[in-house]
């Protein structure tokens, strides 16, 4: 056995040992929390369903999912696969990871009221959390595992398809399992994040109110890209200039201007469907510092209804930092082509030394190790890139990530290419997929 076939091994071997680890830490989630009788008798049927989901059916697909891995194993030693029974177990992934994902903000928002509604219960978890069993992971530890689980299988993978040989039946099974996991995961957060755009419309609808022509606020196909709070600059025939609060929300198919009022109500004085927004060169006669200008079609405060009289207003907006500018520019462009790194060998790249969990829309949550093609940054801290291994964009913190050499990117480049080139052998066949 070469080398490179013993890294091979190895990488299939840790994907086994791995659920196995998962596995037995599902055992304790479920034995020891899930159906511990005092925690139980402090929870409605409903918590129970919210905080734990389909827990049990999580480990049941381990459990089957391993068993398999384990019987491959065993058959053949020196040559087994795994690829072909992550393909195998995939729709059995599909039905109980995405419900457990999509469960997520239920799940947080039932164990925090427990925590504070109910004091018994925090004994009783405080109790439960230090047994020895539970190496001193807490519950959220436990309920988080799934999340991890499917992203750290993609990752398994990737390494299994990096280590085989260019052409070979391992490399097209690889490719293929990758590609599974990748949909189930972009599959999982976009059910997430449908389910947190349609609270988020609820929510707001019940804060708003429209001086202007008012229009329904929920649509099942609208979401909220970005909000925030910006200074309004207006100048009079002096050139004096006056200032006052603008609170922006904009969604993927309007935008709408507010002023805030008590309570967190906001009243919509303009909102438009067709909008552009430009970055201020021109001389403002002041120190005015991090300024653009939106302007606004289809007025509403105006009440024009023919397209023949549709006129731009005009909005000049300051923000407190760099970043806040060209985010906000960033959000209301246009979508850009995307962008072919491949080829453009420009951009530099970043390595995640930190994890960070995104807290606004247009921000992208990292992971230790993700590479990240940096195409805009700030100078307050903030950069916006691609994760390499799945294209997805967004602003994160500068402290943290760290740059590669200049080696180390020409060989993620390369490596990407090769990635891509076995996936596009699979896209006769790919209608197969989900």
């Amino acid at each position: 056995m070469t080398r490179e076939e013993q890294k091979l091994q190895e990488a299939k071997f840790e994907l086994i040992l791995s659920e196995a680890l998962y596995l037995r830490s599902l055992h304790i989630a479920v034995d020891h929390f899930q159906l511990n009788t005092d925690l139980q008798e402090l929870m409605s049927a409903q918590d129970r369903q919210w905080l734990f989901s389909r827990l049990s059916d999580v480990r049941d697909a381990s459990n089957d999912f391993l068993f398999d891995l384990e019987e491959e194993f065993e058959s053949n030693i020196y040559n087994f696969q795994v690829c072909d029974v992550v393909i195998a177990h995939e729709p059995n992934f599909r039905r109980v990871y995405l419900p457990y994902v999509t469960n997520q903000s239920y799940q947080d928002r039932t164990f925090q009221r427990l925590m504070t509604d109910t004091p018994r219960f925090q004994q009783v978890l405080a109790k439960l959390e230090s047994d020895p069993v539970c190496q001193r992971l807490s519950l959220k530890s436990f309920l988080i595992l799934p999340f991890q689980r499917i992203t750290r299988l993609r990752l398994l993978l990737q390494n299994i398809l990096k280590r085989s040989a260019p052409g070979s039946t391992e490399e097209l099974q690889a490719t293929q399992a990758h590609n599974l996991l990748g949909k189930l995961i972009r599959d999982c957060n976009e059910s997430v994040q449908r389910m947190k755009d349609t609270e988020e419309l609820i929510l707001l609808n019940q804060k708003i109110q429209f001086e202007c022509k008012i229009f329904p606020l929920i649509s099942q196909s609208r979401r909220l890209v970005k909000h925030g709070e910006v200074t309004s600059l207006e100048y009079n025939s002096k050139w004096k200039v006056s200032t006052r609060p603008v609170y922006l929300h904009l969604f993927n198919d309007c935008l709408l201007l507010s002023r805030v009022r008590e309570g967190g109500r906001f009243v919509v004085f303009d909102h438009a469907s067709e909008f552009r927004v430009e970055r201020c060169e021109i001389k403002l006669h002041t120190n005015q510092k991090n300024i653009f200008r939106v302007f606004l079609r289809d007025s509403a405060a105006m009440g024009r209804d023919s397209f023949h009289d549709l006129r731009e207003t005009e909005f000049i907006f300051r923000t407190e930092t760099q970043s806040q500018k060209l985010r906000w520019i960033c959000a209301l462009s246009p979508p850009r082509e995307e962008i072919d790194f491949l080829r453009d060998h420009g951009l530099s790249q970043m390595q995640c030394l930190k994890s960070y969990k995104s807290r606004e829309n247009d921000e992208l949550s990292l992971e230790k190790a993700d590479i990240l093609m940096i195409t805009q940054n700030s100078d307050d801290g903030w950069l916006r890139g691609i994760r390499l291994s799945d294209q997805q964009s967004g602003w994160f913190p500068q402290a943290n990530v760290q740059p590669i050499s200049r080696n180390a990117c020409i060989r993620n480049l390369q490596e990407e290419q090769r990635l891509q080139t076995a996936r596009a052998k699979l896209q006769p066949t790919g209608a197969t997929g989900h």
